[in-house]
């Protein structure tokens, strides 16, 4: 009885070992998508892997910004989802995928980008320090407001649309995605 006992023991310290290890690795490499993203691999690299996030992939091959958000950075991304992208109108995806819609789809993407490495701990001290909002000054030249909603980081764009971040602080190397469940539009 005492040496089942000690198996026992032994194999429930194992099992809380593993644990460990693994939400100590899930918290490291957090799952988007489907896949681990490491913050050893870029922006770009780690978003190729998301089953979530094919459109975006499509929109940034298109607008011809892969170069970009695999540079050295450090770029804050808002990164829309497939389903994101679903909400817009019909057709309106493939609107901007067309070669002649470059410039447009291009604006609307770096619309979603923030230059520095925003966390949302450091976007909750912003939103605290500007009393309840913070305005981000985005790539394309545009501003996003951000907001509290309980815990959660709301964003808004100039057209008055909203954007939850549904997972955040997915560290790449060079930078930070948030997962966003809307596209953010620009003037």
């Amino acid at each position: 009885m005492k040496r089942f006992f000690a198996v026992m023991v032994a194999a429930a310290a194992l099992m809380i070992g593993s644990s460990a290890a693994f939400a100590q690795m899930m918290k490291d490499d957090p799952m988007v998508g489907g896949a681990a993203m490491y913050p050893s691999k870029t922006i770009v690299a780690n978003a190729m892997n998301s089953a979530d996030h094919t459109t975006l992939v499509a929109a940034v091959k298109a607008a011809g910004l892969v170069d970009t958000l695999n540079g050295k950075g450090p770029f804050t991304v808002f990164a829309p989802t497939n389903d994101a992208f679903a909400q817009l109108p019909a057709g309106a995806v493939d609107m901007l995928l067309k070669p002649e819609n470059k410039a447009m789809l291009t604006k609307v993407l770096t619309y979603h980008v923030v230059a520095g490495n925003w966390d949302s701990k450091g976007l909750a001290k912003l939103i605290k320090k500007g009393n309840g909002q913070a305005r981000l000054k985005t790539v394309s030249g545009g501003t996003l407001t951000a907001l509290m909603d309980g815990n959660n980081i709301v964003l808004r764009d100039e057209k008055g649309g909203t954007a939850t971040v549904t997972i955040a602080d997915v560290y790449q190397s060079n930078g930070v995605i948030h997962v966003v469940n809307a596209v953010l539009m620009p003037n």
